[in-house]
This record gives C-alpha cells, sequence and structure tokens, in this order.
C-alpha cells in the first residue's frame, strides 16, 4: 500500500551539506582546537550509519603542557614538536566512542603520514577522505600510500561543490519555539 501526501507548497532545501562537506567541516573546526603556531590538522571519523565516532586534532598528550614543551620546527629533536605532537588521526582513533572502527571513513585535512596511516590500518578504517597533500613527495606519505594499496583501503581527495561553509555565531537563525 502506498501513501499519497497532498503536495507541500514548501520544498526541502537544496543547499544542504552533503556527507563530505559536513565530516570534513567537522573535521577543519576540530583543527581550530589545535595550539600548534604552524599546523592545525583536525580528523573526524564517521561510520557506515554516518554517525560520527570520533574527533580528534594534533596536540601533545594528556597531562603535557602546552607551555612547557615547545613547539619549534626546526632544531635539535628534542627541541621540536615533532616528538611530541600526537597527529590528529591518532587522537581521533584513540577518542572513538567504540573499539571497532571496521568500515569506518577518517576525513582529515592533511593526507595521512606513515605512522597514522598504520594506526588507521590496524583500526580497520576503510577509507581516508583527505583536504591537502601537500606533503605527497616526502617519504612519509609515499610510504603511506604504499601501505595503503597493499592494504586494500581507498583514499581520495576531498572535492566539494562550495567555496566556502560559514558558521557565524554571531548570527544565528532565530529558534522557534515550536517542536520541529
Amino acid at each position: 500500500m502506498t501513501v499519497e501526501f497532498p503536495m507541500n507548497k514548501e520544498q526541502k532545501r537544496s543547499d544542504y551539506l552533503s556527507w563530505d562537506e559536513y565530516f570534513m567541516a567537522i573535521a577543519l573546526l576540530s583543527a581550530q582546537r589545535s595550539k600548534d603556531p604552524s599546523t592545525q590538522v583536525g580528523a573526524c571519523v564517521a561510520n557506515e550509519q554516518n554517525k560520527i565516532v570520533g574527533v580528534g586534532y594534533n596536540g601533545f598528550p594528556w597531562g603535557c603542557s602546552d607551555d612547557k614543551l615547545p613547539w619549534a620546527r626546526e632544531g635539535t629533536l628534542l627541541d621540536t614538536k615533532y616528538p611530541y605532537v600526537c597527529h590528529a588521526e591518532v587522537n581521533a582513533v584513540l577518542n572513538s566512542i567504540t573499539y571497532n572502527l571496521s568500515n569506518c571513513r577518517i576525513y582529515v585535512g592533511l593526507f595521512p603520514c606513515n605512522e597514522c596511516t598504520k594506526v588507521i590500518i590496524q583500526a580497520g578504517i576503510k577509507e581516508i577522505i583527505f583536504m591537502s597533500d601537500k606533503y605527497k613527495a616526502t617519504d612519509s606519505v609515499r610510504a603511506s600510500k604504499i601501505m595503503l594499496d597493499h592494504a586494500g583501503i581507498k583514499y581520495r581527495q576531498f572535492i566539494s561543490r562550495r567555496a566556502t561553509i560559514t558558521l557565524d555565531l554571531a548570527h544565528l537563525p532565530p529558534i522557534s519555539d515550536e517542536c520541529c
């Protein structure tokens, strides 16, 4: 039995975010939490039902002071951020609300390094959607792609149909007292 509804004068919005746009926007918003002065990266893990199951951004581990450890990019290894920072992808996996990330997708601002790629593969994530591949010529990213290809994990660059997604907290639309 098919139920027919009378024609509604109003049509649904056509300018709503696609799932890819929505999850990438969450990843980019999460990046705003990073205290790194040079590179802010965020990641968002979504499951097959298009539910967010993990979010992360690059920063120091719990209990390690943002004010006492270095943020430098150059110098001796221990005087730089590199041995201390947890990348966004690792944090998104560690912050996940479920142990099983099989068949999930991860949205991330930068293509994952080889260390994050190992975590992504081990977590069972099936696809990486990335914004930028600016380090594609580095051995780290080349190793990532070799591992992903061997593991059969898809990766693709994010393509949006819009140039901007705006969050304007000063001009929020009015919230109705009516339900729905």
